[in-house]
């Protein structure tokens, strides 16, 4: 494999330098997305039941008595069939990181189209323990503009009227999976052949 050049300390420092200024005004642009995303407006949610492992659970319960909810859909690929891109987001969630989201009242859940009992098979082989609940049966992802894709929901509560105020997919929802953060910033990056790498960086099909 190919390696970045061999430079002196102070010509390192200065390319790094370089890169900072423009890691420095990204920050500045994400912190200006991010106060735009909290001016949002809200748009009222349905009632919807879902199953879970303690029976059934509508969108409110979901808060579990807290003001906001974060929800990710997953992908419904049929029996026996899951999205690897799911079950890698899934696997970055860190189980101890819901308590210190539940203690600023945001509460989380995935939920899928997939029946309650492929879901809790697919928990206990991938030793998943956050909330997992099934929307089969239910027009949630249609509402929710998911269809059969992956979708990443916020939604607040007021008493028990219950609003949606923001969605992402695709690389929206790319940029909170802890390890492609890690990959990204490392000198062969995720290694995936649409990223921009130098020639003889390694590159492989992102799913392969």
């Amino acid at each position: 494999m190919e390696k970045p050049r061999i430079v002196s300390v102070q010509e390192y420092r200065e390319a790094r330098d370089e890169l900072l200024k423009a890691e420095k005004e990204a920050t500045r642009q994400l912190d200006a997305i991010a106060a735009r995303r909290r001016r949002l407006p809200m748009v009222r949610f349905g009632e919807y039941t879902f199953d879970s492992p303690s029976g059934p659970r509508t969108l409110l319960d979901l808060f579990d008595g807290r003001s906001q909810l974060v929800v990710y859909q997953f992908m419904d690929n049929g029996p026996d069939h899951f999205c690897p891109g799911c079950t890698g987001f899934t696997d970055g969630i860190p189980p101890t990181a819901l308590a210190p989201l539940a203690a600023r009242g945001v509460s989380w859940s995935n939920v899928s189209n997939m029946p309650l009992a492929q879901i809790e098979q697919y928990k206990a082989e991938r030793g998943w323990t956050i909330p997992f609940v099934s929307s089969r049966g239910t027009t949630f992802a249609d509402d929710c503009d998911a269809g059969g894709g992956f979708m990443l929901s916020v939604f607040l509560r007021d008493g028990d009227e219950v609003y949606r105020t923001y969605n992402t997919t695709q690389r929206g929802v790319d940029r909170l999976v802890f390890m492609n953060s890690i990959f990204d910033l490392t000198p062969y990056g995720r290694q995936e052949d649409w990223e921009d790498s130098p020639d003889g960086w390694p590159q492989h099909p992102t799913y392969g």
